[in-house]
């Protein structure tokens, strides 16, 4: 396993870092601003990460080779995407940049929702590219499934990966035979079983798998539908039900977790039953293991791992780095630092 040094930016609980130090990394540096977050983050690694990341020289951080961050999709100061390092400023972004403008790790892994790489037209995402590959990087960017890694969850993200040594493959990256949400299931209790006078279970005739995402949509609680664009009879259909409200199987896969969701409103049908998803069972679909310390807050626990990545996902971007020589190795002649 190949060792290297690497920093935690926007860490959130550590998802990242996970993945990174499964791989043989060793984190020098974290920062988080969220204060819930950087408080479960201490409790799992023994270190506060650094708060706000506009507020720290980057002359202060140690040496590394990589650069980890799940950086907030913000709206970009300038539109165009001819300006490179210029257009980022005023973006969060923008504080990855000088990091790396000034300490030339061989790597950076991004990571961020899947229509960040289809915001503003794809303005955003060429910006982030041009002013990567302005510094002199090569950047590879591809959209990824949690679901092909080992998780029982449909979950696209946006993994930016940029090198100084060659461009990364995403071709090397090896896929998991998908399984489904009973595999991460808690064998004993208590849980949340909903009565059945307060929800509804489709007939089999109109249940369907469906073929990219996995899902297998079974049922709705009993509450109002979705004002706008919904039809008479279409009672069926996943979209005419708010997402707190949807009901899914499992013996297939599960909806992304959203980080909005402050009360852990997500359903499953076990065994003819339909119950409450477990605080543990969620973290369970990102890949944390059971020995992770969840914040004692509900409402910080449920935001906090909808935040996060899918750990497998990372972890297996990070392995096929290190396979490929783009984390460690050397730069290419002719690259030139700005």
């Amino acid at each position: 396993m190949q060792s290297f040094k690497f920093i935690d930016l926007f860490a959130g609980i550590g998802g990242m870092r996970q993945a990174a130090e499964a791989n043989g990394g060793t984190c020098v540096f974290s920062s988080e601003i969220n204060r819930d977050a950087a408080a479960t983050y201490e409790a799992n690694f023994g270190e506060r990460p650094h708060g706000d990341i506009t507020l720290v020289d980057e002359k202060d951080i140690p040496d590394h080779d990589v650069i980890f961050g799940g950086f907030p999709c913000q709206p970009f100061s300038i539109c165009g995407f001819k300006r490179g390092f210029d257009d980022t400023r005023g973006t969060l972004f923008f504080h990855i940049l000088r990091i790396a403008k000034s300490k030339r790790p061989s790597c950076l892994v991004l990571e961020n929702v899947k229509h960040f790489a289809n915001h503003d037209g794809g303005n955003t995402l060429r910006v982030v590219v041009a002013a990567l590959e302005e510094i002199g990087y090569s950047v590879s960017v591809e959209v990824i499934n949690a679901v092909d890694f080992g998780l029982p969850q449909n979950r696209d993200r946006t993994i930016i990966v940029a090198s100084l040594s060659k461009a990364f493959d995403f071709s090397g990256i090896v896929r998991s035979e998908r399984v489904a949400v009973s595999a991460i299931l808690e064998a004993e209790g208590p849980f949340e079983v909903v009565d059945p006078g307060e929800y509804t279970l489709l007939g089999a005739d109109v249940v369907k798998v469906q073929k990219q995402s996995g899902l297998r949509f079974v049922g709705y609680r009993n509450r109002n539908l979705r004002k706008v664009g919904v039809r008479a009879g279409t009672e069926h259909l996943s979209r005419v039900h708010k997402q707190p409200n949807r009901i899914y199987c499992s013996t297939a896969t599960h909806p992304t977790l959203a980080a909005g969701e402050s009360s852990g409103r997500y359903w499953i049908l076990v065994d003819g039953k339909v119950r409450k998803l477990t605080m543990r069972e969620c973290y369970r679909l990102q890949g944390f293991p059971d020995t992770f310390r969840i914040s004692a807050s509900a409402t910080s626990a449920y935001r906090q791992i909808g935040n996060s990545v899918p750990v497998p996902m990372i972890a297996e971007v990070v392995r096929a780095a290190c396979r490929q020589g783009v984390i460690g190795g050397l730069p290419v002649v002719g690259l030139r630092a700005a």
